[in-house]
């Protein structure tokens, strides 16, 4: 039976949630996902904790914020002149929005307080500094991916 070593291509269902149980985001009822490890396509933490599980068997781990979306940097919490917002845009607090970055990639940023004149925004990951858990079920692994990509 195929296990998962550094840089497989796996096939898993998984759940990201928070060690008290609330659920973010899941794919248990949906299609599986395919990643292939070593490409960042997922949480480090993740990664290596996948590594060693084999077709079919299911885990469950909490990965701090130093293998997950990191710490919180205080230089990402940024002051906006309220002017770069859309006028029609109610803004309220810890409402989530994407900001483009100058070359073009998308970053989620969260409204922390705002008045006439000023927005102040967070432009950490939404889980910087926090413990996740994530729990996969492994559907399939191909490991002839993984060792083409060691060499």
């Amino acid at each position: 039976m195929s296990q998962i070593v550094r840089n497989s291509l796996v096939t898993l269902h998984y759940r990201l949630g928070l060690p008290n149980g609330d659920i973010l985001e899941e794919n248990f009822d949906d299609e599986p996902m395919t990643v292939q490890l070593g490409r960042g396509e997922m949480a480090e933490g993740l990664e290596l904790a996948l590594i060693g599980l084999r077709e079919g068997q299911e885990d469950t781990v909490d990965i701090g914020p130093e293998l997950a979306f990191g710490y919180i940097d205080e230089t990402l919490i940024r002051s906006m002149p309220r002017a770069e917002f859309d006028p029609g845009l109610e803004l309220e607090r810890g409402l989530i929005i994407e900001f483009s970055t100058d070359n073009g990639d998308l970053l989620p940023g969260t409204i922390l307080d705002f008045d006439e004149q000023q927005v102040r925004v967070d432009l950490n990951h939404p889980l910087a500094g926090q413990t996740v858990r994530y729990s996969v079920r492994i559907v399939s692994i191909d490991d002839a991916n993984g060792e083409q990509l060691l060499h």
